[in-house]
């Protein structure tokens, strides 16, 4: 992976869809808890879906992503 080292881990971005109490979150929504911008958000939202710990698909003029039991296991895994 190329560009900066991020400064959010995967197990944080995973965990704000654990915490949510809404099931499918948009990249700025994800946006608003994490320290990183809209365009830093989406890339790493793809690189967790293409991973296979996010699902996403196309809703309007964005995307809806949610966090896939894969996800929810590795989330789980790393706060142990």
């Amino acid at each position: 992976m190329g560009g900066r080292k991020p400064t959010v881990s995967d197990a944080e971005i995973l965990s704000t869809f654990v915490d949510s109490v809404d099931p499918v979150l948009s990249a700025p929504e994800v946006s608003e808890s994490l320290s990183i911008g809209t365009q830093g958000t989406y890339q790493r939202l793809r690189e967790l879906h293409d991973r296979g710990l996010l699902d996403t698909k196309k809703v309007g003029q964005g995307r809806a992503w949610w966090i896939t039991d894969e996800g929810r296991t590795f989330v789980d895994e790393e706060s142990d």
